[in-house]
């Protein structure tokens, strides 16, 4: 079976042919960091997350690079607002970011690089351009000249006299062209900027995740990826400068998801309308919040809205329901191999889950076939026993861990907290032998401080594991 990916540039899907057999090369733009991060961030960083997550489940070697731009006219206009330094502003949002990605259950890149740290290799690069005679200096400005690049515009799938009449472009009346692009700009009175052949300065947004791909991941990529506000013009001068400068074609598969929406409007901090993942991953755990985006193609606009998270909660609470139960009948007399419709289900919902997430990774498919095999199992366990089911139930998870699912669930406790709960449990059987509801109460908002959901049954109550706060 093949793993098949649409690509932005052919807007076809094409079988994933990597240029190093075996291995990947992954660039996805990273946020500017001038705020907190929204749930529009969360998207992207979670779409790429399980990209990569179920490129290395097919046995790919996958090196997986993400920016952080942490120099801009909004980081430093932010900046002098707060009176601090652009790197102290860069630094506490950088920081933010990361605890954010941690609260998501993102899994960091393999690399991080930051566009302050990059400034020579931008600088050659721009180098590079002048000598192929595709920029041009301008009072210490260093313009991309884009009719010098044939094909501008392929990305965006419109000409350059569209694009002209529509487009986000710096306003410069200087410039040969209106869509000529920044590659070095002019030091401004008080900002940051870095000695260059053409004065001081600090370097253009483009020219930054082209010079630190080509840095780490050579001058053709596998795999490049983002949000789809950034096809134009990022996108698009990111592919002019970096095939202008070194004549090979800069990226295989261009992978874009589209927006998060709120009240069917498009987030974005231009209009006003952010819900950040600080705020939301305070109010729900973050398998919640993975759920609810996961059931969204990545290509598809989603609606985000508190109640589809709740759903989402609930939804999990099935799988939750029956680990736990796997997990109290493992001690229950049985034979101690599976049931062979066991494996057959298994097997089943292992070929639909891969057909699945081999197609352009099909996250709401692959999903399916996780609710399906978790219904099965459960019928299964109710009828043949919990032991019967255990081979099933470990590859549910295992499937559940290509998509980021089930973090805590498999973790679970230490000891030392293990032994606290299951004592607070018997305390709380106490309390409610004795009717004592109130008590009965805290201990229960207790145990799910310390990470446990606890049941009650007539024999007693159980708990399952759900993971702390500082987990999630």
């Amino acid at each position: 079976m093949s793993l098949r990916v649409y690509s932005s540039l052919t807007r076809e899907k094409e079988e994933l042919r990597p240029i190093e057999p075996g291995a990947v090369a992954m660039y996805v733009c990273g946020v500017t960091v001038y705020d907190l991060a929204h749930v529009g961030h969360a998207r992207s960083a979670l779409v790429f997350d399980v990209v990569r997550r179920h490129l290395t489940h097919r046995g790919y070697r996958v090196r997986f690079v993400k920016n952080f731009t942490d120099v801009d006219d909004r980081i430093i206009a932010r900046a002098a607002e707060r009176g601090v330094t652009v790197a102290e502003l860069a630094e506490r949002y950088v920081e933010a970011y990361r605890r954010d990605m941690a609260a998501l259950g993102i899994e960091p890149p393999d690399l991080e690089p930051r566009a302050t740290e990059h400034v020579p290799q931008m600088i050659a690069l721009i180098g590079r351009l002048l000598a192929a005679g595709v920029a041009y200096v301008l009072d210490g400005d260093v313009y991309f000249e884009v009719r010098r690049f044939p094909g501008y515009g392929r990305l965006s799938g419109r000409d350059l006299d569209d694009l002209r009449a529509g487009a986000r472009v710096e306003v410069d009346e200087r410039k040969r062209d209106p869509l000529d692009f920044a590659l070095w700009k002019v030091a401004k009175p008080g900002g940051p900027a870095w000695p260059s052949p053409w004065g001081p300065g600090r370097p253009g947004w483009h020219i930054e995740c082209s010079a630190m791909a080509i840095e780490y991941l050579g001058p053709s990529l596998d795999i490049h990826g983002g949000g789809e506000d950034l096809i134009f013009p990022h996108h698009e001068n990111e592919i002019a400068q970096s095939e202008a400068a070194t004549g090979l074609p800069f990226v295989r598969y261009w992978i874009h998801n589209a927006f998060v929406n709120l009240a069917a409007e498009k987030m974005s901090k231009s209009l006003g309308n952010v819900l950040t993942i600080e705020d939301v991953a305070r109010r729900h755990e973050s398998d919640a919040i993975r759920l609810s985006l996961l059931g969204t193609h990545y290509r598809n606009p989603v609606e985000f809205a508190e109640a589809r998270v709740e759903e989402a909660a609930r939804a999990l609470s099935r799988f939750r329901d029956l680990f736990a139960g796997v997990e109290a009948g493992g001690a229950e007399r049985g034979p101690a191999t599976p049931h062979p419709a066991v494996l057959t289900a298994t097997q089943v919902a292992e070929h639909r889950f891969a057909e699945a997430m081999d197609d352009d990774f099909n996250t709401p498919q692959a999903l399916a076939a996780l609710f399906e095999l978790a219904r099965t199992l459960q019928a299964m366990r109710s009828e043949l026993g919990g032991r019967t089911v255990e081979p099933g139930v470990a590859v549910l998870r295992g499937l559940g861990g290509v998509l980021g699912l089930f973090r805590g669930d498999v973790a679970g406790p230490s000891p030392e907290l293990r032994a606290e709960i299951d004592r607070l449990v018997r305390v709380r059987d106490e309390a409610r032998r004795r009717r004592e509801w109130g008590e009965a109460d805290a201990l229960r908002a207790r145990l799910g401080a310390l990470g446990a959901l606890v049941e009650d049954s007539p024999a007693g109550s159980i708990w399952r594991w759900r993971g702390t706060p500082a987990a999630r």
